[in-house]
């Protein structure tokens, strides 16, 4: 399943989907493509029903592990049980859902042996919109709680259960966001109607290809820089 995905670094492709969000003064810098990570804050996009308009809050990826917080488990939620579950159940009735913008996300084939990492880029779609769940923790070491989430999956598509794979994130319609954040009033099962398998979509699906390293060089009395 998806542990890994990029995005833009400012917030320009949320500002043109997502109004009335807008730029502050640190994100006017040049747009440049990062990679998010399983354990790493992700800039997730929620509703705030006290402001009344959405906002970015960072959340770590990965609900706590109840044996050691820093460990996570889990990061995936179903989408068929999201509301019987009890890690998610009550985040997902009290509307703690949020919206991540994804450039591009990895998935891997479910088989045994070393993982190979295939990159899903979409077609003429600017960005895919990723479904979470989020709630918040109380940990050791930290007077404050913290805010963790996991992402929404649904079962393959033709595309990714190609790799083979059984699952893959759950994107939302752009027309869903309002149901999705809690900006409108409408009951739970159309909530959760939102998850859903996209298909008939113009993506590609590449291999990952890794870095390789570079060999060291025996050192020579002329070039010893080998040594170090």
């Amino acid at each position: 399943m998806c542990g890994k995905f990029t995005a833009m670094a400012t917030w320009a492709e949320v500002v043109a989907f997502s109004q009335p969000l807008t730029l502050n003064a640190d994100q006017q810098e040049a747009d440049r493509e990062v990679a998010y990570r399983v354990m790493t804050n992700l800039p997730v996009i929620v509703f705030d029903k006290e402001a009344g308009k959405r906002r970015v809050v960072p959340m770590r990826w990965g609900f706590p592990d109840p044996a050691n917080w820093r460990r996570p488990q889990p990061i995936h939620a179903r989408s068929e049980t999201i509301d019987k579950v009890p890690a998610f159940a009550d985040a997902f009735s009290r509307g703690q859902r949020g919206i991540v913008l994804m450039k591009t996300f990895n998935e891997a084939p479910d088989v045994e042996g070393p993982t190979v990492q295939h990159i899903i880029t979409p077609g003429d779609e600017p960005a895919l919109f990723g479904a979470f769940i989020w709630r918040q923790f109380r940990v050791e070491s930290s007077p404050d709680p913290i805010f963790c989430c996991v992402l929404c999956t649904v079962p393959a598509n033709k595309l990714i259960g190609a790799l083979p794979a059984k699952r893959m994130p759950a994107f939302l319609a752009a027309e869903d966001w309002g149901k999705w954040l809690g900006e409108e009033d409408v009951s739970l099962a159309e909530v959760k109607a939102c998850l859903k398998t996209v298909e008939g979509v113009r993506w590609t699906m590449d291999k990952e290809e890794r870095a390789q390293k570079a060999k060291r060089q025996k050192p020579t009395m002329s070039d010893p820089g080998g040594l170090f």
